[in-house]
């Protein structure tokens, strides 16, 4: 089976199929077909789908023209149909690993998609996780829902791990470019996996097993929020002491070692690094242990929405405004500046905290011209973008600034509104007009 596999992938006659038509299937989906292979997209969304038929694109890095052509020439082929699974050589899951109520891990999508895989699993075929996780869930829940149907890992087929990195938005790196690191169930399952991923990608980084793979990504994740958390809290001491955190950061970032710039927000948003340092404390505690440093970042990085409506308060407050009735515009949904995904965005709970304090909120964001219920956001009000125009910003209490855009004219914004509450220093450069700006 190992060398039929292997002929495959060097003569790009394997078939892809990749489960998980977001951010992160679409673009190693390009990637392979860069590289000459075909692929199969799976999504149990419709809507998804059917736009991709259709040659739509709904991920702005994604050029719709690239769709079109591929789905025309039948290089990519979407469908919601997974008793296809079985057509493709190679598959690749690419699903969400939320946190349930009491952030918890929810492998409820990993476990769905493993019975659809097993349902259709044949002889040849190589399944590899991507979705981000904790270590051993590859081993733990994976393998036996595979291995159900009697077939064995390693000989009938194979079983990999490789956590995806992608970073929406960073113009510098796209899948293909960035290095990935390969583990398998089995020395044979991985050095397939690590065959197949060379193919398409610049780097391929194998390790010993999944669990290492597992746990590099969870690394890499936990030490971006502990690092951020370290940098808001700073803020909100040097804030209190009248010291500009983003001007000690420019100055200690000149250090050309020993130091790396971390930056202060509004709150974590992203898929990664709001969730998956809470997969490595929840394993912890199934070991008895406690992750200290990992608790305490989240409980910073969680407590800044608070802590931002607390100083747009404060800077109403000195204008002799209360917040219940203050007309709030929030100006930016994405997580990250100028890329169109709202995942675990901080600005659901910042509107939600205006809306608790009786405020009159609004929203602008070229990327999302309506703005609908989301989970665990679900008592939102449906809203639309609003252009910012002289006359709107000048009817406003305060223009909150949760993400700072390119498009946004800050200059134009801090002229017209009264206030200006700036969570990402985008007015740096902005000489201060007849509005007030305050760094939140």
């Amino acid at each position: 089976m190992a060398h039929a596999f292997e002929r495959k992938i060097l003569d790009r006659s394997a078939k892809l199929g990749v489960i998980g038509l977001g951010y992160v299937g679409l673009p190693l989906i390009r990637a392979f077909i860069r590289a000459g292979f075909r692929a199969l997209g799976f999504d149990i969304d419709q809507t998804k789908v059917d736009r991709l038929r259709a040659g739509q694109s709904y991920i702005k890095h994604i050029p719709a023209e690239w769709i079109a052509a591929t789905v025309a020439d039948g290089t990519f082929e979407p469908t919601s149909d997974m008793r296809r699974l079985a057509e493709a050589d190679a598959i690749l899951i690419c699903v969400p690993t939320p946190l349930n109520e009491s952030r918890d891990p929810d492998l409820a999508y990993i476990v769905e998609t493993a019975k659809q895989i097993a349902a259709a699993l044949r002889p040849g075929q190589l399944i590899v996780l991507e979705s981000t996780t904790y270590p051993g869930t590859t081993r733990d829940v994976v393998l036996p829902i595979l291995a159900a149907g009697g077939m064995k890992v390693g000989t009938d087929y194979f079983l990999g791990f490789s956590p995806e990195r992608e970073d929406p938005g960073n113009a510098k790196f796209s899948a293909e470019s960035i290095p990935k690191v390969v583990g398998g169930i089995d020395l044979e399952s991985g050095r397939l996996a690590a065959l197949l991923y060379s193919q398409a990608i610049v780097q391929v980084v194998p390790v010993s097993n999944c669990e290492i793979a597992e746990a590099a990504k969870i690394v890499e994740n936990t030490y971006r929020s502990v690092n951020i958390a370290m940098v808001n809290e700073l803020k909100m001491l040097f804030d209190r002491i009248g010291i500009d955190i983003w001007e000690v950061i420019d100055a200690a970032k000149t250090k050309p070692f020993g130091f790396q710039a971390f930056y202060p927000g509004p709150g974590l948003g992203g898929h990664c690094i709001p969730i998956d340092p809470f997969y490595l404390s929840w394993l912890a505690r199934r070991h008895g242990m406690n992750t200290k440093f990992i608790e305490l970042a989240g409980e910073v990085n969680t407590s800044m929405p608070r802590y931002v409506i607390g100083r747009l308060m404060e800077a109403l407050n000195k204008q002799g405004k209360p917040l219940k009735g203050s007309k709030v515009c929030v100006l930016g949904v994405s997580y990250k500046k100028d890329i169109d995904d709202n995942r675990e965005s901080p600005t659901f709970e910042l509107i939600e905290l205006l809306l608790d304090g009786e405020a009159v909120v609004s929203y602008s964001d070229p990327f999302f011209p309506t703005l609908r219920k989301i989970r665990h956001h679900r008592h939102l009000p449906d809203m639309n973008h609003v252009e910012l125009t002289a006359e709107y910003l000048q009817g406003l209490d305060c223009a909150l600034i949760a993400t700072d855009h390119s498009s946004f004219n800050y200059e134009f914004i801090v002229r017209h509104a009264p206030l200006v509450v700036d969570t990402r220093n985008a007015t740096k450069h902005v000489v201060q007009g007849r509005g007030k700006i305050c760094k939140a």
